[in-house]
């Protein structure tokens, strides 16, 4: 006897925020095999961008740790250098040095994150997330010691950083740096050869370096496909320009590629911030101590490699105190371009974990 099978829709989600965040899927089946997807965003709509224009340009950093709330503090570097440049501002080393240290702490604890709720789509129940999170709360640790803050830091100022890190921060910081080597290497052998990891993402959803050029694709998705492209490289900015690492790429694209170029990641940040703890000398921390900006008509737009990708600020000025207009580029929302590429001709198991593998952040996509 024949059956009669009708494609069938399923709505996946909005999910709560602790997970992927308020994020839909309008997934297409014949029978567990994925033949659409539709990705629908705007349940988290956060009008930062319109916010923007009705706030002076100090006011809008505690705006930009709302959008990726796992990365505040790139968040910030990529809006006060947007700043600083229609400003012609120049920052003081020892400003840009904290900077640096900052983002690549939290280019760490977001590929923590990333990494973590990776496994946890796979089905790992836990334990590995557990693992993530108990290195990432040290470095939330450092960010309280830093600003006061754990999450939405607001730590970056135009012009430097918000205060100077006090004599304790120094001490702790090196004993982190002693260990999480080695937690890098437990959470190494602990997925990198699982045979479940491998059988659930070596070769599933993968993307070719040409597609992700032409979707725009930043960040470790692309270098996960080949394409050897970092900001922090091609169009350095604060320090990044003194300091030695390279730029992780594979060739594989995949599901796995993903997550193995976020853990090698890591440990080129740890390289970066080595080499600015040795470099980091006495001095102020920030160019100006004033609020309230007032820059000249005129428009500016700084890239930066945040962890998630290319993150960028574009601001117009009319010369008042708020921006005329304020456009983020966040490399959440581009990343979700080539979704259905990805998922069609898998099966619904492959494709919560081909979601997970995007680690994006649903308050960037809606913002």
């Amino acid at each position: 006897m024949s059956l009669n099978m009708q494609p069938v829709t399923v709505n996946i989600g909005p999910h709560h925020p602790s997970t992927h965040g308020v994020f839909r899927m309008k997934v297409t089946f014949d029978g567990e095999n994925i033949v659409d997807v539709e990705p629908v965003i705007g349940y988290l709509h956060r009008g930062t961008e319109k916010l923007a224009e009705e706030r002076n340009y100090t006011q809008i950093i505690t705006l930009t740790d709302r959008l990726d709330y796992v990365a505040s503090m790139t968040n910030n570097q990529a809006y006060v250098l947007s700043c600083e440049k229609l400003v012609g501002l120049d920052v003081p080393d020892r400003g840009m040095y904290l900077r640096v240290i900052a983002a690549e702490l939290q280019r760490v604890a977001s590929h923590l994150i990333g990494i973590g709720f990776f496994l946890q789509d796979l089905g790992a129940f836990g334990t590995p997330l557990m693992y993530c999170f108990r290195e990432r709360e040290r470095i939330l640790d450092l960010f309280e010691m830093l600003c006061g803050a754990r999450i939405t830091v607001s730590y970056m100022r135009i012009g430097g950083v918000f205060q100077d890190a006090p004599v304790d921060f120094w001490p702790a910081l090196r004993r982190f740096m002693g260990d999480i080597p080695s937690y890098i290497d437990e959470l190494d052998a602990l997925i990198s050869t699982n045979e479940i990891v491998l059988a659930r993402t070596k070769g599933v959803s993968p993307l070719t370096g040409e597609q992700c050029i032409n979707a725009s694709i930043t960040g470790p998705i692309l270098r996960a496909s080949g394409v050897e492209w970092d900001l922090r490289k091609s169009a350095p900015y604060d320090v990044y320009d003194r300091v030695a690492f390279d730029v992780v790429t594979l060739p594989d694209g995949d599901n796995y590629a993903r997550y193995a170029v976020r853990l090698a990641e890591m440990r080129q940040s740890l390289r970066i911030i080595e080499q600015c703890v040795a470099q980091i000398e006495p001095g102020p921390v920030r160019a100006t101590t004033n609020m309230l900006f007032r820059p000249p008509a005129g428009e500016a737009y700084v890239p930066i490699e945040a962890p998630k990708g290319e993150l960028g600020f574009y601001i117009v000025s009319d010369g008042t105190v708020s921006p005329f207009r304020c456009k983020i580029r966040g490399p959440s929302f581009v990343n979700l371009t080539l979704l259905k590429e990805m998922m069609v001709g898998y099966k619904l198991a492959d494709g919560i974990v081909s979601l997970g593998s995007l680690d994006f952040n649903v308050g960037e996509v809606d913002r």
